[in-house]
């Protein structure tokens, strides 16, 4: 079972320090396991800035909204690093390795969506693409 309350202040952007933010929300999810054998229960708070006003959305409305953005983070970014790099089983362990590393995967999902969106890609997916892309071809792409 799961729970998640929602505690949301109304912010202006010179309060905060961020521009457009109109809100500061914190959500607490509260997650009972019916079999603890299982599972951990975990009780967790999460913070979130919004350029959604207050008075825009209802509290389950927003949680909504909070949910449905984290749900296609990832299913949508990180499963595609996963399952086409293998990010997940990826072992480096210096933190500027590891950011170069998904900055090079993410300049590749960017290559791979933009060919995509210009009708011009023939492979079969992200992870085929990258395995007939060149340093060469790459530049070229980002030069057009």
């Amino acid at each position: 079972m799961e729970r998640r309350r929602l505690k949301r202040v109304a912010v202006t952007p010179e309060q905060i320090g961020l521009c457009g933010c109109w809100q500061v929300v914190a959500v607490r999810r509260e997650r009972v396991l019916l079999d603890p054998r299982v599972e951990e229960a975990s009780d967790e708070i999460g913070y979130y800035a919004t350029s959604i006003a207050e008075q825009e959305m209802t509290d389950d409305e927003l949680l909504e909204v909070i949910r449905g953005h984290w749900s296609a983070i990832e299913n949508g970014v990180h499963h595609r690093r996963d399952v086409s790099f293998g990010e997940d089983a990826c072992r480096v362990a210096k933190r500027q390795a590891a950011h170069a590393l998904a900055t090079l995967r993410n300049l590749a999902i960017g290559l791979y969506e933009l060919q995509q969106a210009r009708g011009r890609v023939k492979a079969n997916g992200l992870k085929s693409w990258c395995r007939r892309m060149t340093v060469a071809a790459a530049l070229k792409m980002l030069r057009q």
